[in-house]
């Protein structure tokens, strides 16, 4: 069966000036799905779930504008030339990785003002978040972009000629990158909301902050070899940037699992924090 895929383009439709683009509705669609799926998983938690619904605005302050500073920064000759486009999310252009930054951070203030514990909230998050990437993921799809290297499978992906990369002029077909991290992401998220279940029957076997760590391990592996098969992305080295933010993420996930399972140790948050706020008595 042949899957050629092609992009009707960014825009749904445009009301005078108002101009309604794929990438928003894709955010604003993952932003409201994760927050309510969430809220449910703190329920299930005995955790108060307008914890989770006061963060998702923190969260949307740090995670946006630090992908999207995250981005500009890496693509900083395009931009220093068209100034006005920096703040042009709409156009797309966002890091993950920027937007995980800027997440993590939001979510540890977050966590410091209200004495909550952080490696609670952060496995409250990363089902959300490994969801939410997965339907961003068509953002891309929809703008023509951070697709791979040409090829003539049966799953391939037009791209316009406006949007081919200098030296693949001559190309129509690509990798649709954005469909194997959306299904990886699927895959993930399945992973880790089944670990979060197990977890509300094993209390006493999994403990706080494995879902950060399984996220950063399993999603990192899946962004590393589909990292490689990208023509856009900037290089240090042999490697692309996101790979070895990649690497750093895995290495991370697997001293925390360490940490956790075979040191035997709680992690500094959760010992500072057996707090009477996260309860739903509170």
């Amino acid at each position: 069966m042949f899957l050629a895929f092609q992009s009707p383009g960014p825009i749904i439709s445009e009301i005078g000036p108002f101009v309604i683009r794929w990438y928003g509705l894709l955010i604003a669609s993952a932003i409201l799905i994760g927050v309510t799926l969430s809220q449910y998983l703190a329920q299930r938690r005995g955790v108060n779930p307008d914890l989770l619904g006061d963060l998702a605005i923190w969260l949307v302050i740090g995670a946006i504008p630090g992908a999207r500073l995250y981005y500009v920064l890496f693509e900083w000759q395009q931009y220093a030339q068209r100034p006005e486009d920096i703040i042009a999310i709409w156009k797309g252009g966002i890091a993950i990785h920027g937007a995980i930054i800027g997440g993590a951070i939001a979510t540890l203030i977050f966590s410091r003002l209200n004495k909550v514990s952080l490696w609670q909230l952060f496995d409250l998050v990363a089902p959300s978040l490994i969801l939410g990437q997965a339907i961003g993921r068509w953002g891309n799809f929809f703008n023509s972009e951070a697709f791979g290297r040409p090829t003539d499978l049966p799953w391939k992906l037009y791209i316009p000629l406006s949007n081919r990369p200098p030296g693949y002029l001559n190309y129509e077909y690509f990798h649709p990158t954005f469909l194997y991290e959306s299904l990886w992401n699927l895959g993930v998220f399945v992973l880790v909301l089944y670990l979060f279940f197990w977890g509300l029957k094993h209390q006493d076997r999994l403990k706080t902050g494995t879902l950060a760590f399984v996220y950063l391990i399993s999603y990192s592996a899946g962004r590393f070899w589909i990292e490689g098969l990208r023509t856009d992305s900037l290089r240090l080295g042999f490697l692309r940037i996101a790979q070895v933010v990649s690497l750093a993420a895995i290495a991370l996930g697997i001293l925390g699992l360490v940490w956790l399972y075979v040191l035997k140790r709680p992690l500094p948050d959760t010992v500072k924090n057996r707090n009477k706020r996260l309860s739903m008595k509170d």
